[in-house]
């Protein structure tokens, strides 16, 4: 079964493009740990809600837009690899230096699936 890291990110919307490379950086990493796919959104409608919202999840500043990506794993295991390799892959630590965003606002956490279709 599949496992899936979510994560809710606020980036200034004219870092944009470095987000983007960032990201594309960072699969190629995630792939060398065995991910088998990525998905990075910009917020388009991101509607402010009445008790939560993806907005009040990052802080979300005037500026900045909300970006919702996901990497998919085979399993578990090959996830926990990937996220302990941060400590010692030297690749993380250069990304690290020069993150286009404000990392202390970045929401994520890991999920198993219970339920999965596709058309």
């Amino acid at each position: 079964m599949t496992y899936i890291a979510g994560f809710l990110v606020p980036v200034p919307v004219a870092k944009r493009d470095a987000y983007v490379d960032m990201a594309r950086k960072s699969w190629e990493i995630f792939r060398d740990y065995g991910a088998i796919e990525i998905m990075e959104a910009w917020g388009d409608v991101v509607p402010e809600g009445k008790q939560t919202d993806f907005r009040r999840a990052v802080d979300l500043e005037e500026g900045e837009a909300v970006v919702f990506s996901w990497v998919i794993w085979p399993d578990e295991e090959t996830y926990k690899a990937c996220e302990a390799s941060m400590e010692t892959d030297p690749r993380w630590q250069e990304m690290g230096a020069d993150m286009p965003f404000d990392g202390k606002r970045m929401v994520w956490g890991s999920f198993a699936p219970v339920f999965h279709e596709r058309a």
